[in-house]
């Protein structure tokens, strides 16, 4: 039998196959039909560095209010369970999903600064997490911010967190960096043992009738798949990481194309939002047929047999093969 099996920062998963963070992990009845559907790995949706430092400031305002009036002021502490803070329930539904679950459940950070509120990375890994991912969603919109500034605030804080835990650490880029291998040297040097490729930016749109900025999310297709890609593709044997491709995984095509270019595992969110689990029974048995039909005996086989070191023309991921694409249009008739 065709073996699917793959092994994402030390972690060996029966399949390629994880579901990135979202909101279907917020339970875990949809958690173990993922699980019982085929699917390898649960990253958790994330924890904001905002809602750590929201709840620590909103607790602290109800814990000294009061305090410098009577000895009855110590009537006014809340009830715990009133005032538990999101922190402490992401910790509990982590440690319910880990006895819940038999496949590996790797925590999620999302945080820009480093400071006290990295310590939830140590609470993640006491709470039963077998790895971390921290997810670097970050908008610099301040003119006097240079790109430096950006850059090594954010390897710091991959440092920082990295020295708090033992489990292994995987860091969710964005595409928009200047020189992205660089950075992602960087960012392995400095602890990560994974890159997931990559976060996406929701933009905001106008809304005309109320004069307003809304939110504004679409779905990723597989069309979205070609960025990482071709990053992954470059940097495969360049920077020596565990590749995540995240963004664009729809199809078992789609996980092919990121084997052969150096990913170890396909992250979906889109898809199962749309499908649900029952979409991954139809993509493994698709990806075992595609295999068998041309001979590989694993996964492990195909990861990077497409990168840039590993083709033909290696150009054609980098600027070279710019004009010829242009070039290559015709207009219809």
């Amino acid at each position: 039998m065709t073996d699917l099996s793959t092994t994402y920062l030390g972690l060996k998963l029966k399949n390629p196959l994880v579901a990135s963070a979202s909101p279907l992990s917020k339970k875990v009845e949809t958690a173990r039909q993922l699980e019982e559907a085929g699917i390898s790995a649960i990253v958790m949706y994330s924890l904001f560095e905002e809602q750590i430092i929201h709840e620590s400031l909103e607790l602290d305002h109800y814990l000294s209010r009061g305090t410098d009036s009577f000895a009855e002021a110590l009537t006014y502490l809340p009830d715990g369970g009133m005032y538990a803070v999101s922190p402490e329930k992401y910790l509990n539904q982590l440690t319910a999903m880990k006895k819940a679950l038999k496949i590996p459940v790797i925590a999620s950070l999302n945080g820009v600064s480093k400071g006290g509120w990295t310590s939830y990375a140590k609470k993640m890994q006491e709470a039963g997490a077998d790895a971390l991912e921290l997810n670097l969603y970050y908008l610099a919109t301040d003119p006097n911010m240079t790109s430096n500034d950006v850059e090594n605030a954010q390897v710091e804080l991959v440092a920082e967190v990295k020295s708090a835990i033992s489990i292994p650490l995987a860091v969710k880029l964005s595409p928009y960096i200047t020189a992205l291998p660089n950075f992602a040297k960087r960012i392995v040097a400095a602890g990560a043992s994974g890159l997931v490729l990559f976060n996406r930016f929701y933009q905001p749109d106008f809304d005309l009738d109320e004069l307003s900025v809304v939110p504004n999310l679409e779905l990723s297709s597989s069309s979205d798949l070609r960025l990482p890609l071709r990053w992954i593709s470059i940097m495969h044997g360049n920077i020596h990481a565990d590749y995540a491709l995240s963004s664009g995984v729809h199809t078992a095509v789609d996980v092919l194309k990121s084997m052969m270019a150096g990913a170890k595992v396909s992250m979906m969110t889109s898809n199962l939002l749309h499908h649900g689990g029952k979409i991954i029974p139809t993509m493994l048995e698709e990806l075992q047929t595609w295999m068998k039909e041309r001979e590989y005996e694993s996964i492990k086989q195909m990861q990077g047999s497409m990168s840039q070191r590993n083709v033909r023309e290696p150009a054609a991921f980098e600027r070279a093969n710019y004009m010829k694409v242009l070039s290559s249009w015709r207009e219809l008739p």
